[in-house]
């Protein structure tokens, strides 16, 4: 249950970065990312089809279930899609993939693309960390990234890219326990595999 309403924070704090990151009124909501449970709407993890025309992968295709599990010491970890968050405002559609084990959800990816918005993933970052003030730099993942906790007791991984164009922000939401440096090569391998 945290880790749904961390998803749902993180959308809203996505918004509201965007919100700051540009004067253009369609980068203002632009930061509404996927760490959410907005990414995935009902397709299948096995579909590299989109749906509600975000185009890119289903995020239940750009990360196995095998790859938290290990992340986390845990077996049995099976993953679902989540739901699907557009923002018809900044024009972020908003995808998931909801991690769990043991009847617990363990963690979430989010994938958010900004079709027909202009902001830079730069941009994208720089909004978060305001948004975020104990947020540290990531290296290594996208053109950005950043990871933070917050008071919900959650942890969030996320880095910004632009794929086909198209500004798109990755992140991976999980319990505090869960260092960047577990999250860092869950983020990494959903980036390259967009």
């Amino acid at each position: 249950m945290r880790i749904s309403r961390a998803i749902i924070l993180f959308a809203a704090v996505i918004a509201t970065l965007s919100a700051c990151s540009s004067g253009d009124g369609k980068t203002d909501n632009a930061a509404k990312p996927s760490s959410q449970a907005p990414a995935p709407s009902a397709a299948p993890s096995s579909s590299a089809a989109s749906s509600g025309g975000t185009g890119g992968k289903e995020p239940c295709a750009l990360l196995s279930a095998e790859a938290v599990g290990k992340a986390v010491s845990i077996q049995g970890v099976t993953s679902a899609p989540g739901p699907v968050q557009d923002n018809a405002a900044n024009g972020g559609k908003a995808k998931s993939c909801v991690f769990s084990a043991a009847g617990k959800q363990i963690g979430a990816l989010a994938v958010t693309r900004f079709e027909g918005n202009k902001i830079k993933p730069v941009e994208m970052v720089a909004a978060l960390k305001n948004a975020k003030p104990n947020a540290k730099d990531v290296a290594g993942v996208g053109e950005g990234a950043i990871y933070y906790t917050d008071d919900n007791k959650t942890a969030t991984l996320a880095a910004a890219e632009l794929v086909d164009n198209v500004p798109v922000l990755v992140n991976y939401t999980g319990p505090t326990k869960m260092t960047q440096d577990m999250m860092l090569p869950l983020v990494k391998t959903a980036v390259d595999a967009n």
